[in-house]
């Protein structure tokens, strides 16, 4: 499994409607058994994403996706910028959801 987690930082004030674009059209990403945003409780325009994927090549080409491709769009310009990145090997858990 190849996992991700991201900070992400909303322009002020635009976190919540940041948030929603990124959990909008979730469905029907081939190769994802998890994605989640989540408030950064320590700043009010940060976001963290976490996510796992079947392989690293699943999440690479998620990024082409008709969907994703429109959240990218409509996110980017509420988008300051961006934090930590992290690369991660899944083992497993509670409520990770494997194809």
């Amino acid at each position: 499994m190849y996992g991700l987690i991201g900070k992400m930082m909303a322009a002020q004030g635009r976190r919540e409607e940041l948030a929603a674009i990124l959990l909008e059209g979730l469905h029907d990403m081939p190769g994802c058994y998890s994605y989640i945003v989540a408030n950064d409780p320590a700043d009010p325009d940060a976001l963290w994403i976490t996510e796992v994927w079947q392989d690293r090549d699943s999440h690479t080409n998620s990024l082409s996706l008709p969907s994703v491709q429109a959240a990218i769009a409509r996110g980017r310009p509420l988008i300051a910028g961006f934090g930590e990145r992290f690369e991660t090997e899944p083992l497993g858990g509670h409520g990770l959801v494997a194809g």
